[in-house]
């Protein structure tokens, strides 16, 4: 068994990042900008903004934050978002999700345009991942090809089974994993709650990934011997032994399904880790592909 080390994956592709915006400094050009907008005082959404801040500026891009009010109005936050379509010092326009509940999350995300669209939720994204075009996947689902490829995983032919069907992971992975491209090529299948025994379908994968929100969902009987498990769940369960009186586990039994597993992925310390990573590649790839308009 060996884990998956999102954290060294996350650090190198930061690294390659820098170096890629220390060459258009050098060459006097200008660098990549994203504008990350935050609407309230969710702290877990504060939290994840400052971070995206933080590694923009660690690897030498442009980073703004505009942080509205919980009573800013849809059409507000619309107007922001077409002055930040029109600001060609800005490649990548990231609204945090979840926006308060007077606002149509839908509104929002078609306002942006589909050439800063990093997060990869506009419907022109989404459409161009499912026929094969090149475009801006969603971070988290892109993370996760990207460790399997740099861990040399194979996915041609193999049967990749996704259990959970959100806009966020579980369709756009589904997708990913069917193109006809590097990393991927896979045969399919995805379950959800409906399936009356998930247990049939998970002991078909050569490659399972879970993204359903339930901690510790996945048991040992339910994975064949050398599965490669990737876990996207982040749960926080009670844990009276910790300083903050919790601890973060994933969807998978960690510790009886990894003795089973050829490659697996930690909680913490796996995807997570790859989300924001892969939201500073697509601000370089929006920059590199619309640039010379947008910067």
């Amino acid at each position: 068994m060996e884990l998956i080390d999102g954290k060294k994956i996350a650090a190198e592709i930061k690294e390659e990042l820098k170096q890629a915006v220390a060459e258009l400094v050098k060459n006097g050009k200008n660098v990549p900008g994203l504008v990350t907008i935050l609407v309230g005082d969710n702290s877990a959404s504060e939290s994840y903004v400052r971070s995206k801040a933080k590694s923009c500026l660690e690897i030498g891009m442009r980073s703004k934050i505009e942080k509205l009010s919980a009573d800013t109005s849809e059409a507000e936050l619309l107007t922001l978002i077409e002055k930040y379509n029109k600001d060609k010092a800005y490649h990548g326009i990231l609204v945090q999700l979840p926006v308060p509940k007077h606002i149509n999350e839908d509104k929002i995300i078609d306002a942006i345009s589909p050439q800063k669209d990093v997060d990869g939720f506009h419907p022109i994204s989404v459409g161009n991942l499912v026929i094969g075009k090149d475009t801006f996947a969603p971070c988290t689902p892109a993370g996760i090809q990207e460790l399997l490829i740099r861990y040399r995983i194979e996915t041609k032919g193999r049967h990749v089974v996704v259990m959970g069907r959100s806009n966020l992971v579980g369709k756009p992975i589904a997708n990913i994993m069917l193109q006809k491209k590097e990393g991927a090529n896979a045969v399919v299948t995805i379950c959800h709650s409906a399936a009356k025994n998930l247990a049939q379908y998970t002991l078909q994968a050569d490659i399972l990934i879970a993204a359903i929100g339930s901690p510790n969902f996945v048991k040992a009987g339910m994975v064949k011997d050398g599965v490669v498990v990737i876990d996207v769940g982040i749960n926080r369960i009670e844990d009276t032994t910790k300083p903050k009186g919790y601890r973060i586990v994933g969807d998978v039994d960690f510790e009886n399904v990894a003795p089973k597993s050829s490659y697996i992925t930690p909680v913490p310390g796996g995807v997570g880790l790859m989300t924001v990573a892969m939201l500073l590649k697509n601000t370089y790839k929006a920059y590199s592909m619309y640039g010379e308009q947008n910067g």
